[in-house]
This record gives C-alpha cells, sequence and structure tokens, in this order.
C-alpha cells in the first residue's frame, strides 16, 4: 500500500523484552534498552574489534567515566584502553568532557549509542552519495567513514587514486574534478568541519571562588559543529596534479594509518589542522524526504511525488531539522519551480494540490490564499500516518488480516467496547474476543477501564480496547533492534563456519590478480581457477547467496527502524 508497508514485517515478530540496562551514571548515561546494547556490542567487534567492543560495551553500562576507572572496571592495559578510546573518538562513538566535579577533575569519557547503532546506516550513507554525486561522492564518503575524519587535501588525493586504479591504463582523473565533488558535499552540508578541540572542552574558569560555596554547573554537553561560523567553509587547497595509479600489492601498505601519514605530512597543502567529518543529520534529513517522496508515489502517483519533492527541495535551507511541517510556500512559487520535463499547466498544478490536501494521509496541508494558495508538506502527520501504515503491516503479517482490521479500527476510532469492535470489524463475537486477547497478549491492544462509581464496580465500568500508536512504535523499534542483531550473529556464524574456505578463495583471487597484472598466460589462469574444486565453488556461491540475503534483510530492518526512530523524535519535539 505504502513504501514502507513493504519491508519484511515477518522478520520482526519476535517478542523481546523491554528490560533497560542498569547505569550507575543516573542522568549522564543514555537511556539504553538491554536489545540496544547487544546490538551496540556487535556492531563494534564487527567494525573494530574485541577490545574496542569491550571498552565501548562497558561505557554504554556504565555511564561517563575517566581513564583510570574505566581501567580497573574493564580490567584491560590501559594502552589497549588509550587506543579504544582514540578510535571510538575518532568516528564519533565516543565524546570526551570536564568531569562532574568540575574544572580541574579528570576528563571523562562516554560513548553514544546513537552514534554506533548509526553504523547500520553506512552502506546507506555511501549509496546515497553514489546516487547523488556519482563515484567520486561515493568514495569521499566511504573513506570518512571508514577513517573518521580526514583533512580536504588527504580524501581528494585518496579519491582520485583509486579512481585512477580503477580506470583503463593511462587514464587518469585531475585533482580538481575531486575538489569540485567535495565542494557540492560540503555547499549541501552533506560533509562539515569538525569542531576544533578548544571548543570541546571548556577552559579552566580563573574566577575567584567562595569558600563553603556549590561549584558552579559546568556545560559538558556535547558540541555541535554549528557551533562555531566556519563549519561549512571550504578552505583554499593548493592541490595540483593528478591521480597515481597503484601497483598490485601496495593497497595493504595505503591502509596503514602510519604509511599514510608519512606519506602525507612531506607537504602541506593549506588546509592542515582542518578536519571534516560526515553530517549525518543532513542525510536523515534527506532519507526522511525520500520517505514521503516513495509514499506519495506510491498512494497517488509520479507527477504528485514530483510536486511534492519539489516543495521539499525549495524549503530545504528555510525549513530547521525540528520543525512539524516545511515553510509555507505559494503554488505560484511551486509552480515556477517545478523541474522543465514536468510541463504541466498551472490549473493541473491546483488540482493536484487540492488532492493532495484532501487525501486522508495528509501529506500536504493549506495554510493560506495568497499567491493562489499557500502550502505546506506536514513532515509530522507524514511521518505517523507511515508509521501507522508499518504498525499495520506487521500485524497482519504476524496475525492475520482480520487482526489487522480490529487493529487499523481501534487506530482510527480510538476507544471501543468489545461489542463495538465486532459490529464494525463484522468478525462474530468468540472470533474477535479470541484476537482481542491475541493482540492484548503481545502489548499491541491495551484495555482502559471507566468506572461509573469509585467502587470499580465490574458492572458498572465501562471496558474500552486502545490503542497507544506511540508505544507500540517503540515497542516495534526494540523488535527490529534484536531481529537486526540475530541477522549479524547469523551472518558471523556463516562466516566462521567457513572461514578456511574464504580465506583459500582470496589468496586464490590475489594470486589472480597478480598474475593478471604481470600479463600472465590463459593456461596459468586456469590452472589457478582449478585449485578451487567444484564443490567449494558450489559451497561459496551459496554462502555468498546467503549472505547477501542476510545483508538485504539488515537494510530492510534498518529502514523501518530510520522511519519509527524518526516518528518517535518528531513525536517527542512535538509533545515537548
Amino acid at each position: 500500500m505504502y513504501a514502507h508497508s513493504s519491508v519484511q514485517p515477518m522478520i520482526l515478530c519476535n517478542v523481546i523484552s523491554r528490560r533497560r540496562t542498569p547505569s550507575r551514571s543516573g542522568s549522564r548515561a543514555e537511556m539504553m534498552t538491554a536489545q540496544e546494547a547487544r546490538l551496540c556490542g556487535l556492531l563494534l567487534r564487527e567494525h573494530f574489534g574485541e577490545v574496542v567492543e569491550k571498552i565501548g560495551t562497558h561505557l554504554l553500562r556504565s555511564g561517563a567515566q575517566n581513564l583510570r576507572t574505566i581501567v580497573n572496571e574493564s580490567g584491560t592495559p590501559i594502552d589497549l584502553v588509550k587506543k579504544s578510546l582514540c578510535v571510538l573518538m575518532k568516528h564519533g562513538a565516543c565524546r570526551f568532557s570536564i568531569g562532574r566535579k568540575g574544572p580541574g577533575s579528570p576528563v571523562e569519557y562516554q560513548a553514544s549509542c546513537e552514534r554506533i547503532l548509526g553504523i547500520l546506516r553506512y552502506p546507506r550513507y555511501i549509496y546515497t552519495a553514489k546516487t547523488l554525486y556519482s563515484d567520486t561522492g561515493e568514495l569521499i564518503i566511504e573513506e570518512l567513514l571508514q577513517r573518521g575524519h580526514m583533512t580536504m587535501s588527504s580524501i581528494v588525493k585518496m579519491v582520485a587514486d583509486r579512481l585512477t586504479h580503477n580506470m583503463e591504463e593511462g587514464r587518469s582523473i585531475e585533482y580538481n574534478e575531486v575538489v569540485s565533488t567535495f565542494s557540492k558535499l560540503v555547499e549541501t552540508h552533506f560533509l562539515q568541519r569538525c569542531p576544533p578541540v578548544s571548543e570541546v572542552v571548556p577552559p579552566v574558569s580563573t574566577a575567584p571562588t567562595v569558600p563553603g560555596a556549590p561549584a558552579a554547573p559546568v556545560s559538558t554537553g556535547p558540541p555541535t559543529p554549528e557551533s562555531f561560523s566556519d563549519c561549512y567553509l571550504v578552505p583554499s587547497v593548493s592541490l595540483a596534479g593528478r591521480g597515481k595509479r597503484r601497483r598490485s600489492g601496495e593497497d595493504a601498505v595505503l591502509d596503514q594509518g602510519t604509511t599514510k601519514k608519512a606519506k602525507t605530512d612531506l607537504q602541506t597543502h593549506g588546509d592542515e589542522g582542518i578536519y571534516w567529518q560526515v553530517n549525518f543529520e543532513r542525510f536523515h534529513l534527506h532519507f526522511r524526504d525520500q520517505t514521503i517522496i516513495s509514499a506519495v508515489a506510491s498512494k497517488l502517483d509520479q507527477t504528485s511525488s514530483e510536486i511534492v519533492r519539489t516543495m521539499l527541495r525549495m524549503s530545504e535551507v528555510t525549513t530547521t531539522p525540528s520543525a512539524s511541517c516545511t515553510q509555507a510556500l505559494s503554488a505560484n512559487e511551486v509552480f515556477r519551480s517545478l523541474p522543465a520535463n514536468y510541463s504541466i499547466s498551472r490549473p493541473v498544478l491546483d488540482q493536484y494540490l487540492t488532492l493532495l490536501v484532501d487525501d486522508p494521509m495528509e501529506f500536504v496541508g493549506k495554510t493560506g490564499d495568497s499567491g493562489g494558495g499557500m502550502y505546506v508538506v506536514n513532515l509530522h502527520k507524514a511521518l505517523t500516518n507511515l508509521a501507522r501504515a508499518t504498525l499495520e503491516s506487521v500485524v497482519q503479517e504476524k496475525f492475520g488480516s482480520r487482526s489487522a482490521r480490529i487493529f487499523r479500527l481501534l487506530l482510527r476510532k480510538r476507544h471501543l467496547e468489545q461489542k463495538q469492535v465486532e459490529d464494525f470489524a463484522m468478525i462474530p463475537a468468540k472470533e474477535a474476543k479470541d484476537m482481542l486477547y491475541t493482540l492484548m497478549s503481545e502489548n499491541l491492544v491495551l484495555l482502559q477501564e471507566l468506572p461509573k462509581t469509585p467502587d470499580h464496580a465490574p458492572s458498572r465500568t465501562f471496558y474500552l480496547y486502545t490503542v497507544n500508536q506511540l508505544a507500540t512504535a517503540r515497542m516495534l523499534l526494540q523488535h527490529c533492534y534484536k531481529t537486526v542483531a540475530n541477522l549479524i550473529d547469523r551472518r558471523l556464524f556463516q562466516t566462521k563456519e567457513s572461514k578456511r574456505l574464504l580465506e583459500k578463495s582470496q589468496r586464490i583471487e590475489a594470486i589472480m590478480a597478480s598474475l593478471q597484472a604481470s600479463g600472465a598466460e590463459p593456461e596459468q589462469l586456469t590452472e589457478v581457477e582449478e585449485m578451487i574444486s567444484a564443490p567449494e565453488k558450489q559451497q561459496l556461491e551459496s554462502l555468498r547467496h546467503h549472505i547477501n540475503k542476510l545483508d538485504s534483510a539488515e537494510n530492510q530492518v534498518d529502514e523501518t527502524i530510520f522511519l519509527l526512530k524518526s516518528y518517535v523524535a518528531s513525536t517527542a519535539r512535538i509533545t515537548r
């Protein structure tokens, strides 16, 4: 029915615990469920190794701690703790601030559950950059995600070398082409400067203190790159030349950070000390807009979605990320900004806008009549309706169409007695009762008591069934976290089971690449290929097929996670 109703809802149908992970640091630690902690640990282990996973999960469960406390409680040598903290901070998964006792106290480190869970969305960031800015944009985002933050000159050189390496012999790409794409990414705010360290740790106050007086509160909140004026200012970099083709076998050497640093430090380019990172919030806004556009195209047609796309593009700069709707736009402005290939007349545009306003999904709203009519895109209402469609889809897949009918009815009517549910849903009393109790046992439907008298006598009490959409969305979000963790566990298990075969395949592929680069004869290549037997090839093909299916399932569940988290966050902002 909608773009996001087609995600694999059967994957999500697992009962989970709502248990919260305890924290000794009170409000300073992020509220985190057991499923989130498990998923964060799996992501840290897969991308950074077991030591970083141990330190990261320890910080997630314990809250903000100083270095000595981390070493003592985790039982890890101090040098490994320092290296793990450096890795986490470089990728934005950990932040440091002045201790709770104020200036002069040891610096404390705190892991970010939200940022660690964002690792799951890395493939989507890279694919979006490729779609918007071709292969060059894809490699820029990929390098930054892999290394956390880099200088512009380092990124340009590395990306140019990779692009040249994949080109035909004798061809190369100029640094200026990569610089142009980098500037476009900064201009559209997909990249931003890292905040200066001096702004991360406030300076120690020199004001005299009164004996016995409580210490002044110190702001230890995480800094935002937008807090300084040069966040999106591209430095003037002196780069001239073209990408260099690497010889076979150099890739492993170039992946070592010390070697790369030694290479880049030989000459200066004018951007030393200016580091860049991916602006995840900007990508999330793009994902949100694309979700709404896809839903409009699925519900109505392509022209309607293009009108909504135009309205979202026009209000990108003027609408704040936390707004419930875009800035109002006149029909005249929308008509002038439509793409040239959509040659629709002004009366047809008015008809489409009227259709969008009258649609029950309320993607577009009308706020005035000046300029041919003032229109906004209802961001919060769109996310609410898309989240509702996702919940209905999950209920239908797990409990059947009749239970989904009851669930949908309660969402629309808010509160209904059992007899009303039977009549409106046109389901026999016995079946309706069984379905309601099944939905109640899964915490999808709630029973609310309205007593007529203070004694709460059953004969004088109304029993109304209802659905709390926000609480149900939060519960489904936990289902999604558990599902992704199970998928990662399964993928790691299958990879471990076939580790020997995978290593053999990689060695043979490396030998093949080396022989092809040296101009070997076809007989030699065939001989190397035959080192893998037919059963082993079949096993490898089956393994790759299963891994691809698991990766695809992870991406599909992540789309549901993003939609539900966007809805929960938007509702929290509205109700504040």
